[in-house]
């Protein structure tokens, strides 16, 4: 199914497939073109690099590929509305086909940015943080993609509402400035934000070479667990109607 998807996506264009790497490559790349070549911005002394573009793409990768899994798994119950209505499949075979088409994507692409990084980050046991980081990564978006699919099968505005929070949560996570930056009283807010933990976390190791502190792990496993429990709740009470919604 996954397979199906990513060949769906891309069907008729002359470089199919390769678009799905290519997309994520060229916004990274042009956040570095404009921020480190042509403005030559710098970090502050507080940051974990002095250089704008090495600091961004740690944190603009995987930020694309979670609002990619968002996105597509919102709305993979209402795009397949049709054939749940025949067929009594699990829904959730939908909403992780849609997150995994995107981890095909990402994951290859994280391996490469973890070699890029090696002179910065160093050949250190910190690197066996990020398979870890992958894989709550993939959970989190996975469980909130599967909310969100629930609550959009309901109410469409969810996928609306959605699209305007992706836009906006950039800049609500420590990807285009430090964390240092941010008024200290007001950091919890960032931390709204579930992927702001794990971005920390990347930063940790490729920018720093460090393991990521014990809060940021805390932070994103009290994320899984809200959505879990939150998840949990919403399958039980829509158990019988979300067919009907679709």
């Amino acid at each position: 199914m996954t397979r199906r998807e990513l060949a769906s996506r891309y069907a008729g264009s002359a470089a199919g497939v390769l678009w799905a790497y290519l997309q994520p490559l060229l916004t990274v790349g042009a956040y570095f073109l404009v921020f480190d070549v042509v403005f030559a911005m710098r970090m502050g002394a507080n940051a974990p690099t002095s250089r704008v573009g090495t600091y961004l793409v740690v944190g603009a990768l995987p930020w694309l590929a979670f609002c990619e899994s968002l996105a597509r798994g919102a709305s993979s119950l209402v795009d397949a509305g049709g054939l749940l209505q025949k067929n009594a499949l699990p829904p959730v075979l939908f909403v992780a086909r849609s997150v995994l088409a995107g981890w095909v994507v990402f994951v290859p692409l994280m391996v490469l940015l973890t070699l890029g990084y090696l002179p910065v980050s160093g050949f250190g046991w910190a690197l066996l943080a990020i398979p870890l980081l992958l894989l709550l990564q993939g959970a989190l978006a996975l469980l909130l993609a599967h909310v969100l699919a629930i609550l959009a099968a309901a109410v469409r505005d969810t996928l609306q509402i959605l699209a305007f929070m992706l836009s906006v949560g950039i800049y609500l996570s420590p990807i285009l400035f430090p964390l240092s930056l941010f008024p200290q009283a007001w950091r919890w807010v960032l931390f709204a934000n579930p992927m702001t933990a794990l971005v920390l976390g990347y930063q940790a190791v490729l920018l720093q070479g460090a393991w990521p502190g014990l809060t940021l792990w805390a932070v994103a496993l009290g994320w899984l667990l809200v959505l879990a429990l939150l998840l949990n709740g919403l399958i039980r009470r829509s158990r019988d109607q979300l067919v009907d919604w679709l």
